[in-house]
């Protein structure tokens, strides 16, 4: 009535035990965050057909999903380039719209700190090939964060997170999990960073918003939760 489990010998039950013990416990119910727009989602992605969201699509689908995001313009011609930028705070970064790698075409531009500046680069990157627009934020100081994910043909979306710059693109200091996520989860894998003791904050360097990384974290789990056709 209690499951005549066996063990041979001692060893076999010692083993077990250790694995026992190291295996988790079910994970709770994921939050649903009422606020997410999911039709708007569903709308972007489904009047998709080139494999690529435009900026303003994902920008859409962000604003959809209520995660935070950096002001931004998009524009295609000088004019609207000068009417725009008044609304925005320098320094400014500047990028291309239109090739997919926009680094490896030098579609990046950082610190334009005048509007001579601002002209003189949107100028040269309308010139690159495929070029259909620059897009303009405020260059902003913090701790950079990642979050990303990407579909796995076996186990379906992974969502990773860490902290961002040499710390995943060399360190590979990042951590995964399977979406959606949970608020357990995503705080374990932020946790479990090799960097987290610079999220908490050190000599006196303020640290992040804990309860915000792990929302957003959360959030974009369940974007690719709502939209499984989302590759990466």
């Amino acid at each position: 009535s209690k499951g005549n489990v066996n063990f041979p010998d001692e060893v076999v039950l010692g083993r077990a035990l250790p694995e026992v013990f190291k295996t988790p416990y079910p994970t709770e119910v994921c939050e649903v965050f009422k606020d997410i727009d999911t039709d708007k989602i569903r709308a972007v992605i489904e009047r998709n057909t080139s494999g690529f969201l435009k900026p303003s699509e994902v920008s859409e689908i962000l604003d959809a999903a209520k995660i935070s995001r950096v002001q931004e313009i998009t524009v295609n011609n000088e004019t609207e380039l000068l009417s725009e930028c008044k609304n925005i705070d320098f320094p400014l970064v500047m990028k291309v719209v239109g090739p997919v790698h926009k680094t490896d075409v030098g579609g990046v531009v950082l610190n334009v700190s005048t509007k001579a500046g601002v002209i003189h680069h949107f100028e040269k990157l309308m010139q690159i090939e495929d070029a259909t627009g620059v897009l303009v934020q405020p260059m902003i100081d913090g701790i950079e964060l990642f979050i990303g994910a990407k579909n796995d043909s076996s186990f379906g979306h992974l969502v990773l997170c860490g902290l961002g710059g040499i710390f995943i693109e060399v360190l590979k200091d990042v951590r995964s999990g399977l979406a959606p996520l949970s608020k357990n989860e995503a705080e374990t894998m932020i946790r479990n960073l090799k960097g987290y003791k610079l999220l908490e904050g050190i000599r006196g360097k303020e640290g992040v918003n804990m309860e915000l990384f792990t929302e957003m974290v959360q959030r974009v789990s369940m974007l690719v939760h709502l939209a499984p056709e989302i590759e990466e």
